[in-house]
């Protein structure tokens, strides 16, 4: 009787793909933390025309990312029609290769509604039935650069088969600049700002207050700082505006700019300032590896910065109160003077 025959593994299809999907659809901390994946993707398939699948917030940014070629922002579907639609343009674009950057619930729907015709697409993600599945119990624990890093692995996209040691693929925010052209809106007088100024990021999930460092603690933060020479510069969307008001009320040598950043702007910024103090938010993330020294506030309670800690190269990480309530002026203060970057 003969033995059956084992199946062949999956193989990369490396540089011969050509026709790739990348798939990622938020937070803005998650996505930015995934550009060196994408980064890494790019390189894998250089003559691949590279599809990014994501949401309308992104669409700006990623259009002008070089990574990818094509942007498609219904990644979130509303309703049953607009999925079986998108499923039905996944499964006609043939792709030689998903990349599952989200890894969720609705994505690992997506693979399965794709394979439920027709054979099942060479997928790199968290499915027991993908053909490079990241089948690590620990992944949900893992930050987010060595999560990715260790899926790619599995996809066969790593040097020498392996990221050794701190070699993750790193996210990298500097082809803005010479993407933009250097545009005047990217520079600190486009906003009336002169050097040196610094970043305040006092956003972070409304419905998490313990994440929050409070607006008063800001304010004397504020205080200090431009007592030290330097300009309080304020950043976020428009849930930080009554933040910013209270902040530049109690100290009103602080500029505030919430709603007036898109996220090349935040990036820009982030380049040229001093230093940056912020939450566990997005923007911290931005103007970490746009290579602004900072310093970030974690509540014990709510984030371990194991698994989500800015991974900036001049960054410190205060994660020593259960709430940012309970983080003292004094400690933050102390920190920013451990940068180094103050005048003296």
């Amino acid at each position: 009787m003969a033995k059956p025959v084992k199946p062949a593994s999956p193989v990369n299809p490396g540089a011969k793909a050509l026709n790739v999907l990348v798939i990622k659809l938020s937070a803005l901390g998650d996505f930015v933390l995934a550009l060196g994946a994408m980064k890494a993707v790019r390189e894998m398939h250089p003559k691949a025309r590279i599809t990014l699948l994501t949401t309308p917030f992104f669409k700006e940014f990623a259009e002008l990312c070089p990574y990818v070629d094509a942007v498609e922002t219904d990644g979130r579907p509303d309703g049953m029609k607009a999925t079986a639609a998108l499923i039905t343009r996944i499964r006609k674009a043939k792709y030689d290769i998903i990349y599952d950057f989200q890894t969720s619930g609705r994505t690992k729907n997506y693979f399965t509604a794709l394979s439920k015709t027709g054979k099942a697409p060479l997928w790199s993600g968290h499915h027991e039935k993908a053909a490079f599945f990241h089948d690590n119990g620990e992944r949900g624990t893992m930050h987010s650069i060595d999560r990715l890093a260790e899926q790619l692995e599995v996809a066969g996209v790593a040097p020498g088969g392996r990221w050794l040691g701190n070699t993750a693929p790193k996210p990298d925010l500097s082809w803005v600049r010479p993407k933009l052209r250097d545009a005047p809106r990217l520079q600190p007088a486009y906003f009336s700002i002169e050097e040196p100024y610094m970043l305040l990021i006092p956003g972070a999930s409304a419905h998490r207050e313990a994440k929050r460092w409070p607006v008063e603690n800001y304010a004397e933060l504020a205080k200090r700082v431009a007592d030290a020479g330097v300009t309080p510069v304020i950043i976020g969307g428009k849930a930080e505006g009554p933040l910013a008001h209270e902040i530049v009320r109690k100290e009103p040598r602080t500029k505030s700019l919430t709603t007036r950043t898109d996220l090349f702007q935040i990036v820009g910024l982030a380049e040229k300032a001093l230093f940056v103090v912020g939450n566990d938010t997005g923007p911290m993330h931005m103007a970490a590896i746009a290579g602004a020294p900072g310093v970030a506030l974690f509540a014990l309670t709510e984030s371990n910065p194991d698994h989500a800690a800015p991974r900036g190269d001049k960054t410190i990480i205060i994660n020593s109160a259960p709430t940012l309530a309970e983080l003292s002026v004094d400690d933050v203060w102390q920190s920013v003077r451990a940068l180094g970057v103050l005048p003296s």
